[in-house]
């Protein structure tokens, strides 16, 4: 991969008129008259800068988002509250510089070949890319521009309007739909992208999947505002000849063995800890995926003796006889309970020993080259789990199946838990981290899928599919976080999986920078006045009360129905 970002470097198209409106024209100027910059590069590298960036920007999301914001939102882990940073929002300029101009390059460049009818499913492809990261975008940001966002370079227009989110999904529906008839369609003499595409290495049928699972995703984000829209949508995936993404070897992975986001970084500014919440569902389910997200405490048997050696107590809430003494989780806010919130900083202490009582987060899972480690950090940024559960919710609601997707919900539920966990289990096997299947998978899956705990009762079906849905999201914060706003869940009081005390004001959004005066500050006002939002109001109680559409129904946390 490294040879083929070397040359797609040099021929990538990085400025859009959109974030820095008012040098773009001396930036084109310098492009038109300068030989020595490449302005017609190579489409199959701009399809692999776009393919690792929506990657490569994401050491800032992590730290910053992901492990200090996100996943505590989301009540995955908790950590130190801080504010949020100005750095946040990272995935906002990644996909303006760095992923949409070149996917419209492509196209552009597609279009004015003698031989156009040849590229089609190329051209298809770039869809997919941009409709996956313009999610991103929109799930936190709300109106973004897209449908004049890449007009300077062409047209130059440097105050491209906010498209509305449902302007977006219905934009994107279309868009995919389009991919996916391209895609599915049996014509001769295709050209592909080859193994430029570090993605699907151009196996069309897998990118149509890719396109349906992301139909998938909107038609959920819809469920609030329209759920005849999410009938709608659900249907065509059902109905559809190929389908969505629901085996492993299909998903949607960024394999880049070089390729380490966090770091060091995973304990910046604070050490990430499990919430009780998320620590006893697992303990009591004995859940394999909880060694692999959660590292032991200090509570050796050795370390039990020392303590009793010097006659130091365990903490009221460890029971000295739960067999899974060394998995100790928390409050989500600390203020809720200091009493055992002092444990998160303070061990115990016997003699010159000092034990840490309670778990944290698996630091070589999250960051596998962390002090030097030779793991890798595998990315599935689309699952088959995701899909499986998805499609267990629609029909547990009601939705119905189609000819393509049959089955019960149990079915489908079945199917995500055993994907989470496989998917789990090859991440920390990459990253040399503590896996939590052996080599009696096939058993141990079967024995979990079992558990009364585990097994749909016809009772509260929907909220354990829900939890499934949930625990598998921790290697995709954005979509726990998603999530939890468009369920409610887990959910305040549940007596089978019970959301921890949280006081603290949670924003539902970011805010998006006002642009430099003169350039796009109209387009911008307008769009944020047409969401309710107050301009420039980054307070959290603002970021909370004033939503984006789709979330604008939706339960407060854990108020789920």
């Amino acid at each position: 991969m490294k040879n083929i970002l070397t040359k797609c470097a040099a021929g990538t198209v990085l400025a859009t008129g959109l974030l820095w409106a008012t040098s773009c024209e001396k930036d084109f100027g310098d492009i038109n008259t300068d030989p020595s910059i490449v302005i017609t590069p190579d489409p199959k590298f701009l399809f692999t800068y776009s393919l690792n960036s929506l990657e490569s920007y994401q050491g800032t999301e992590w730290i910053w988002e992901n492990l200090e914001q996100l996943l505590r939102f989301s009540q995955h882990l908790t950590t130190d509250p801080y504010e949020l940073s100005t750095n946040i929002n990272s995935r906002y300029s990644a996909y303006y510089s760095n992923i949409l101009p070149n996917l419209v390059e492509i196209r552009k460049q597609i279009d004015q070949k003698p031989n156009k009818e040849r590229f089609q499913k190329m051209r298809a492809a770039t869809y997919i890319v941009g409709v996956l990261h313009g999610l991103r975008v929109t799930d936190m940001n709300g109106s973004i521009p897209y449908t004049q966002a890449i007009k300077a370079r062409d047209e130059q227009n440097y105050t491209p309007e906010y498209d509305t989110q449902k302007t977006l999904y219905d934009t994107w529906l279309a868009e995919l739909n389009e991919a996916i008839t391209v895609l599915s369609a049996t014509s001769e003499d295709q050209e592909g992208f080859g193994n430029a595409d570090i993605i699907y290495h151009s196996d069309w049928v897998k990118w149509v999947k890719a396109a349906n699972t992301l139909k998938l995703r909107i038609a959920l984000r819809y469920e609030g505002q329209d759920k005849a829209k999410t009938q709608q949508i659900y249907k065509e995936v059902a109905d559809n000849a190929i389908g969505p993404i629901v085996e492993d070897t299909d998903q949607f992975a960024y394999l880049d063995p070089d390729w380490g986001p966090v770091g060091g970084d995973v304990d910046y500014r604070s050490t990430r800890f499990a919430t009780k919440s998320i620590m006893t569902f697992l303990k009591q389910t004995r859940d394999p995926r909880l060694a692999i997200y959660f590292s032991p405490n200090d509570l050796t048997k050795n370390a039990l003796d020392t303590l009793k050696k010097y006659n130091q107590a365990l903490p009221a809430f460890i029971d000295p006889a739960d067999p899974q003494i060394r998995f100790q989780g928390g409050p989500a806010d600390w203020t809720t309970n200091p009493t055992i919130a002092q444990y998160y900083k303070n061990p115990l202490n016997a003699g010159s020993n000092k034990y840490v009582v309670m778990s944290t987060i698996n630091k070589v899972f999250f960051a596998p080259t962390r002090n030097g480690g030779k793991g890798t950090f595998q990315d599935y940024m689309i699952t088959s789990a995701e899909s499986c559960f998805y499609i267990a919710e629609l029909i547990q609601k009601g939705y119905g199946t189609g000819s393509k997707i049959t089955g019960t919900a149990e079915d489908w539920y079945k199917k995500g838990i055993t994907s989470s966990m496989r998917t789990m289990n090859s991440i920390a096997q990459a990253a040399l981290s503590t896996t939590g299947l052996s080599a009696n998978a096939d058993a141990e899956i079967a024995a979990y899928l079992a558990l009364p705990q585990v097994k749909l009762n016809g009772i509260n079906n929907l909220e354990r599919i829900y939890i499934q849905e949930y625990l598998n999201f921790m290697r995709l914060p954005t979509e726990a976080f998603t999530f939890v706003r468009r369920t409610g869940y887990p959910k305040n009081n549940s007596t089978y999986y019970p959301r921890d005390a949280f006081n603290e004001a949670i924003p539902r959004r970011y805010w998006v920078d006002e642009p430099p005066l003169g350039t796009n500050n109209a387009n911008w006002l307008k769009a944020q006045t047409e969401q309710g939002f107050t301009p420039n109001d980054r307070t959290a109680a603002t970021l909370n009360s004033q939503r984006l559409w789709f979330d604008k129904n939706n339960p407060a946390f854990g108020q789920g129905n």
